[in-house]
């Protein structure tokens, strides 16, 4: 029997980053948590390209500089311990692709997680900052209630949005309960 080809909101992410990115890109990963999606971005961006990658836990930087140490892929990447928000003091080009994994840290402590206020302004910020062609990305949590929130709050702002700008696609699986991760995909024009 073969895999699923429906997944969860982060297998979805994980597909439409192999998509965008390609060698010598320029991607950022908002919220690095454990650093499996910038790992991830790190090999599609390959040697010539770059990835900026969030968090404000230091636990997320050693984690994160761990495991791309160990896959030899350090030299791609610049940990940024600071909030997502202030994106744009750091990341000087125009990413393809900007990810977002809102919530908590992975074995971390589950009472830190990323807050309405400064997704809203990151995420802002990211659609500010991505080339034209390039897609945001942004897996939302809704099983803890700042999650629903910027679950809402960004349903919302994306249903605003012209799509002369972006085109913005919600992956959400219907009947795996209310509190089922979801993924939002959104390409500039």
């Amino acid at each position: 029997m073969s895999e699923p080809l429906l997944r969860s909101a982060r297998w979805v992410a994980a597909g439409y980053m192999a998509q965008v990115l390609r060698p010598g890109d320029c991607a950022v990963d908002a919220t690095m948590g454990n650093g499996h999606d910038t790992e991830r971005l790190a090999r599609l961006v390959g040697p010539e390209g770059r990835v900026y990658a969030f968090d404000i836990q230091e636990q997320a930087l050693e984690s994160t500089r761990a495991r791309l140490e160990a896959a030899g892929l350090l030299e791609r990447v610049t940990l940024i311990r600071d909030s997502h928000a202030n994106m744009a003091a750091h990341v000087h080009a125009a990413p393809r692709l900007i990810a977002f994994n809102l919530g908590f840290l992975p074995g971390g402590n589950k009472q830190v997680t990323t807050l309405l206020p400064s997704t809203l302004e990151a995420v802002e910020t990211a659609m500010r900052l991505l080339a034209p062609g390039g897609m945001l990305l942004v897996c939302c949590y809704p099983g803890h209630a700042e999650g629903q929130r910027e679950l809402d709050t960004l349903r919302q702002a994306f249903a605003g949005v012209p799509p002369q700008a972006f085109n913005i696609l919600e992956h959400r699986f219907v009947n795996a309960g209310p509190g089922a991760p979801v993924c939002f995909a959104a390409e500039k024009q």
